[in-house]
C-alpha cells in the first residue's frame, strides 16, 4: 500500500510538459494581446498624423505669403476641417498607444514606464492645441468682420499668424515625439519582449528627431538640408515597432526558460491583483 500511495503520488512528466506548454501559452496571452492593440493604436498615429501633418498642413501654410495663406485656407475649407480632426484623432490614438504600452511594460522599470506616458502626453497636448489655431485661421478667414475690423490685408496677416503658429507648434511637439523613443526604446531592451536591435534603433530615432528639431530653428538652411536623411532613422525605428506590435506582438520564452518580472507582464499584473 505504501508503494501504491507514493506511486500516485509521482508526477508524469509527460503531464508535467503540457501543464508548462498551457501555462505558457496562457500567461502569453494577454501580453499579445496588448501589444496589438498597441500596434493598432500606434498605426493609426501614423495614418491621422501622416494626413493631417504630412497632406493637409502643407497645402494650407505658404511662408511668408499671408495673401496665399487665406486663399488656401477659404479654397479648402472642407479639407481645413478634416485636418482639424485628424489631429484630434491623432492626440487620442497616440495617448492610446502610450497607455497601452505603459501596461504592457511597467513592470520593467515603472519610473521609466511613466516618463514615456509623460512625454507623449505633452505631446498630445500641443497637438491638440494647434487643432485649434488652425481651426480659429479658418474663422478668420471665413468671417467677414475681421476683414471689416482690420482690413483685407490685416486679416490675411492674422490668418497667416495663426498658422504660422500651428506650423511651429507642431514642430516644437517634435521634442516630445523624440524623447518618448528614449524611454520605449529602453524599456524594449530590457524586458525581452522586443529585439533589442529595435529598442537601440528607436533611441537612435529618437535623436534623430531632436537633431531634425534644433537644426530647423538654429541653422533652418542647414536643417533643410539634411532633414530628407536624419529622419531616415526615425522612421525606419517607428515602421518597425508598429509593424513588430502587430505581427509578432512580443516574443515568446523558450520551453523551458524561466520567466521572471523582465520576461512575463501577465505574471506581474496576476500578482499585483492576487
Amino acid at each position: 500500500m505504501a508503494v501504491g500511495i507514493e506511486t500516485l503520488h509521482q508526477e508524469d512528466p509527460t503531464m508535467t510538459g503540457m501543464t508548462n506548454t498551457i501555462t505558457t501559452g496562457a500567461s502569453m496571452a494577454s501580453p499579445k494581446r496588448l501589444a496589438r492593440i498597441a500596434g493598432l493604436f500606434y498605426l493609426l498615429v501614423g495614418i491621422t498624423g501622416g494626413f493631417s501633418e504630412g497632406f493637409v498642413d502643407p497645402k494650407l501654410h505658404v511662408a511668408g505669403n499671408a495673401a496665399a495663406t487665406a486663399a488656401n485656407v477659404v479654397a479648402n475649407a472642407g479639407l481645413v476641417r478634416l485636418g482639424v480632426a485628424a489631429h484630434l484623432l491623432d492626440g487620442i490614438f497616440f495617448i492610446s498607444t502610450a497607455l497601452v504600452l505603459y501596461i504592457l511594460l511597467q513592470h520593467v522599470h515603472k519610473s521609466v514606464a511613466r516618463a514615456m506616458l509623460v512625454f507623449v502626453a505633452l505631446a498630445v497636448g500641443i497637438i491638440c492645441l494647434n487643432a485649434v489655431f488652425l481651426f480659429e485661421g479658418l474663422q478668420v478667414a471665413l468671417d467677414s468682420s475681421y476683414a471689416a475690423a482690420l482690413g483685407t490685408a490685416g486679416s490675411h496677416a492674422l490668418v497667416l499668424m495663426l498658422l504660422d503658429i500651428q506650423h511651429y507648434g507642431t514642430l516644437s511637439a517634435q521634442v516630445f515625439f523624440g524623447l518618448w523613443l528614449v524611454p520605449l526604446g529602453y524599456l524594449a531592451i530590457k524586458s525581452g519582449l522586443f529585439p533589442k536591435a529595435l529598442g537601440v534603433t528607436l533611441i537612435v530615432g529618437a535623436v534623430c528627431y531632436l537633431v531634425d528639431l534644433f537644426a530647423a530653428f538654429l541653422v533652418p538652411d542647414f536643417g533643410h538640408t539634411i532633414h530628407a536623411v536624419v529622419v531616415i532613422p526615425c522612421i525606419v525605428a517607428e515602421i518597425w515597432m508598429v509593424l513588430y506590435l502587430l505581427v509578432k506582438g512580443v516574443r515568446v520564452p523558450a520551453q523551458g526558460t524561466p520567466t521572471g518580472r523582465a520576461g512575463n507582464p501577465s505574471l506581474i499584473l496576476g500578482a499585483e491583483s492576487a
